[in-house]
């Protein structure tokens, strides 16, 4: 059993043309022979999540960018088993906007929380354009002491890329950071770009995309901390 492949959900829908999506088999492919690990990762189509689909078969779940998904549902799903399992989960860009979606949704209990790209004229929608949209910027981001991305990266002040246009709606931001969901990090500006969920093994959402270092030969520190929480879980 110590010998089993470590098994990777990637939630999203996958297109050669989508630079994340390049770079996160590479990033994956690099840990695995630093790290000797033998990892195994299947892209689910978020039109192809449903009831039926067998998540207990992953140790952990990735939600990818490019959004809107084909199925909001089908990501929201995944993302769900993922935090009520305790599986290990990073969200990155797309993947942050439907954690703090379904912890809206599910956790909060807003049923009417929804993604202002898909429906931007509603009262709670919990996610709305960026002030100033961060399409191939790169960032300073300041990190919160102590917290797993912290670790990972082994500083609290780092630089990454993105591909945004939406974050964090500012007049739900209080709530949603009230309880378990804690900021852990911050751009140049102040605004947000990571979260946490409290006490769990590693549940990490960022606005950013650290797979990105992958294609410039770089091991993306964040990716391989996800790795190896799925390592231990497995």
């Amino acid at each position: 059993m110590e010998n089993r492949a470590i098994r990777i959900a990637l939630i999203g829908d996958y297109d050669p043309q989508v630079t994340a999506h390049q770079a996160i088999p590479v990033a994956l492919e690099r840990i695995a022979e630093d790290r000797r690990h033998t990892v195994q990762f299947e892209w689910l189509a978020t039109d192809q999540i449903n009831a039926d689909t067998a998540l207990d078969l992953y140790d952990g779940f990735w939600c990818v960018p490019a959004s809107p998904y084909k199925s909001e549902q089908g990501a929201l799903r995944a993302i769900r088993f993922a935090r009520e399992q305790r599986r290990p989960f990073l969200g990155t860009c797309g993947g942050f906007q439907h954690a703090i979606l379904e912890y809206s949704r599910n956790v909060l209990g807003w049923a009417d929380a929804v993604h202002g790209e898909t429906s931007p004229e509603s009262e709670r929608a919990v996610l709305t354009p960026l002030a100033c949209s961060l399409v191939e910027a790169v960032d300073s981001i300041h990190l919160r002491p102590g917290s797993l991305i912290a670790k990972a990266y082994e500083t609290s002040e780092i630089e990454e890329g993105y591909r945004c246009r939406y974050g964090v709606n500012p007049q739900f931001e209080q709530t949603l950071l009230s309880d378990r969901l804690h900021a852990v990090g911050h751009d140049s500006a102040g605004d947000l770009r990571a979260v946490e969920l409290k006490d769990y093994p590693f549940f990490v959402a960022t606005l950013f995309q650290p797979e990105r270092a992958a294609l410039k030969g770089q091991v993306p520190p964040l990716v391989r901390a996800f790795v190896e929480a799925c390592g231990q879980r497995r």
